[in-house]
């Protein structure tokens, strides 16, 4: 019984580490940059946009051009978070890589 006991005992740690995880996650910031740095976009770890700053000397270049900063910016962005994620996911999964395509359950 004292083997079954410490299952429910490591299931509940991990799900505690998992739940702190999550916090983790929510709280990073990352900035994408593009355009030498003229559009930045910031997302949370939710990947919900926090931040947008476009160089007022940017904006004499077309609408085109300013979209497609604006898409290169988001992108290194996602990007970031995706390599922060991963990082804080490791630490609970002891370095293990998760499986491609893994979606985390929030």
């Amino acid at each position: 019984m004292t083997d079954f006991s410490k299952v429910l005992e490591q299931a509940k740690n991990m799900q505690n580490k998992m739940k702190e995880t999550q916090e983790s996650i929510r709280k990073i910031e990352v900035e994408g940059i593009a355009g030498g740095g003229s559009i930045k976009i910031y997302l949370n770890g939710d990947g919900e946009l926090i931040k947008l700053h476009i160089a007022p000397e940017i904006m004499k270049e077309s609408k085109e051009i300013l979209e497609d900063l604006i898409i290169a910016a988001h992108g290194d962005a996602k990007k970031k978070i995706k390599i922060k994620t991963s990082e804080e996911l490791s630490k609970i999964t002891g370095g293990i890589p998760l499986p491609s395509g893994f979606k985390w359950p929030f």
